[in-house]
């Protein structure tokens, strides 16, 4: 009680709008007076006092913190509900289009427009070419006793030829920029075979534009994909796509209830990326696994006998997994060619080293057995 009386006596002082001043709290003996300077200062310094004693400071108006005084519980669910809308839920047209395609980060597909790049590029390529060409013979004309101040000197360097370089570097500022674009536009990657797929499946069940408008979809070499480049967005892929075939209904545990409502159609499914890459994590944890510790058991099995064909083996199956591990690293990453040779030769050094000491290992151990 007394916190919520604390609580409810800074609520309760609102501001007369024609003087200015705040109300007193509402009670049965004054409920239109207001109070005067010193009676508000008097009725603050009162309040945070009483609320003091009572180990609370009152709050100074409605706006400061009050989430203390909230269930922690009430805060947490009320800070957990989202909303979305559907897809579906989009009039038809550029609307739907605009929505579907900014629904999941894959579907963002739009054109680069290289070749019109390519165009203005080559225009300001020309224009600039002209002007160039123009001060060329600019600095002919004055290349003689008479006018070669104009060359030696900035200052005198004439009309014309002031006027020609604003143009060059009005042309050049534009040339820059327009190159820097097209070279930022050529960073942005293509988009995968299965997110082209989907997005040319999705547009033939809801053709949302006119035919006219729409064929830019098939442009497939100028398009790009405003999804950002994963480590592993390759191997991601083919794991969504095997997602939907789990038997026992385990497909639900990758998806959410906000995911299920985005879109009516029961050919799409929106994935949680954060859980499909954990089971991608999984996965190639697994794959480096074996590739660690398969070779290292099997060439201790070859080398254990200790003849010469089984080291011959050993060696044949070290090439073996040095070669699966190469094709793991390309597949699954994207690594350059320099980092694929260094993780190849440093995996296959591991394996070299392992097959010297079991080597060492039996040698030791049939010297003993000899003596």
């Amino acid at each position: 009680m007394q916190n919520m009386w604390c609580r409810w006596f800074s609520k309760s002082k609102e501001v007369d709008p024609e003087q200015g001043v705040p109300r007193s709290p509402t009670n049965s003996t004054n409920s239109d007076k207001t109070l005067g300077p010193d009676s508000r200062t008097t009725t603050a310094v009162e309040s945070n006092a009483y609320c003091s004693e009572k180990n609370e400071t009152a709050p100074v108006n409605e706006t400061e913190n009050l989430e203390e005084y909230e269930d922690p519980a009430v805060v947490r669910y009320e800070t957990s509900l989202t909303t979305s809308i559907p897809v579906h839920r989009y009039p038809m047209g550029y609307p739907r289009m605009a929505a579907f395609l900014s629904s999941e980060s894959s579907f963002s597909i739009y054109r680069s427009y290289n070749y019109l790049h390519s165009r203005v590029i080559l225009s300001l390529q020309n224009e600039i070419g002209e002007l160039e060409a123009e001060l060329e013979r600019l600095d002919d004309a004055d290349d003689n006793e008479e006018d070669a101040y104009k060359l030696a000197s900035g200052r005198k360097a004439g009309t014309d030829r002031t006027e020609l370089l604003n143009k060059i570097r009005e042309k050049l500022v534009l040339y820059d920029e327009v190159m820097a674009k097209a070279r930022d536009m050529n960073a942005f990657q293509k988009p995968s075979d299965r997110d082209y797929r989907s997005l040319r499946t999705w547009y033939y069940r809801k053709t949302p534009l006119v035919d006219r408008e729409s064929t830019w979809i098939k442009l497939r070499d100028d398009l790009i994909t405003l999804r950002q480049g994963r480590e592993w967005a390759g191997f991601d892929g083919w794991i969504e796509s095997w997602i939907k075939r789990l038997p026992f209904g385990l497909e639900r545990y990758f998806t959410t209830e906000a995911l299920k409502e985005k879109s009516d159609d029961p050919l799409m499914r929106y994935y949680d990326p954060a859980r499909v890459e954990k089971l991608v994590g999984v996965f190639i944890t697994l794959i480096i696994f074996v590739l660690l510790i398969m070779p290292v058991v099997a060439m201790y099995k070859l080398t254990s006998i200790g003849n010469r064909n089984s080291t011959i083996d050993a060696v044949g199956l070290l090439v073996v997994f040095t070669l699966l591990f190469s094709a793991a690293m390309s597949l699954l990453t994207k690594a350059k060619r320099h980092e694929l040779f260094a993780a190849s030769a440093a995996y296959c050094a591991v394996l070299v080293v392992f097959i010297s000491n079991f080597n060492n290992d039996g040698n030791s151990t049939g010297g003993g057995r000899g003596a």
